[in-house]
């Protein structure tokens, strides 16, 4: 039987709470593409601690959500299926052995087994809501090639703002440092938001959280409490803009 690439959680609209790279775990039979099992810990396999505040949010709200249970080092959920960095063959200078000169047809293979029903549970489960606003649950580490990152929320964000402005609005009030576009870009064509969010109309936010933060459950839970008090706020700004 083949293996559950996603993890749905049941709850009711109209939040829809997504995590591309919940998980750090691979296929079995897939071995470990050739790399050191211990560097599946670290965040070149998955978004360290967003699993956690996704999953306490979607309690929190009695919200539904969808989480890709294999490592981003299998296939990147939140890549355009023509995007170049769809399966990695470098990350952060480790190089991926089982990933190196894959050949079309293998790339191809993930996509149909891995990648397309993942997209598929997020459509349906939008179009089951009716009226979705998408968030999506990522992580960032505290430092990039020996640089700080002072930034401890990120929100990401492409042409449509209406969830995104309050929302870093309040995350400012709230005490945080917050990135807009920071410390990646939301303007990522083909990604997770773009396929479900902008191209269907959908309000939608990607919440990036600096890992240090919500490294361990405990941190996560308090992350996931502070962000409901955040979303609330922003959640009824953009209702009232309507």
């Amino acid at each position: 039987m083949t293996e559950a690439c996603f993890e749905k959680i049941a709850g009711q609209g109209p939040l829809l709470f997504l995590c591309d790279h919940a998980g750090n775990r691979l296929p079995v039979g897939t071995g470990t593409l050739g790399l050191d099992p211990a560097l599946f810990e670290t965040h070149i396999a998955y978004d360290i601690g967003a699993a956690h505040v996704t999953r306490a949010l979607a309690a929190a709200f009695g919200a539904p959500a969808v989480l890709g249970v294999f490592s981003r080092l299998l296939i990147d959920l939140n890549r355009g299926p023509d995007d170049p960095t769809l399966v990695m063959q470098l990350s952060d200078g480790s190089i991926i052995p089982g990933n190196r000169g894959i050949t079309a047809e293998e790339v191809a293979r993930r996509t149909a087994q891995f990648f397309a029903p993942y997209h598929q549970a997020i459509a349906e489960e939008a179009v089951r809501i009716a009226d979705p606003v998408l968030i999506s649950l990522h992580s960032f580490t505290p430092a990039w090639k020996t640089v700080q990152r002072k930034w401890e929320l990120g929100v990401l964000w492409d042409t449509d703002g209406r969830l995104a402005q309050p929302l870093m609005a309040h995350m400012r009030q709230a005490g945080f440092e917050v990135g807009d576009n920071e410390p990646y870009s939301g303007a990522l064509e083909g990604d997770t938001l773009n396929r479900h969010g902008t191209h269907m109309g959908r309000p939608h936010v990607l919440i990036e959280m600096r890992q240090d933060l919500v490294y361990n459950i405990d941190k996560a839970k308090a992350m996931a409490a502070q962000l409901k008090v955040i979303l609330d706020a922003a959640l009824a700004d953009m209702k009232a803009a309507d």
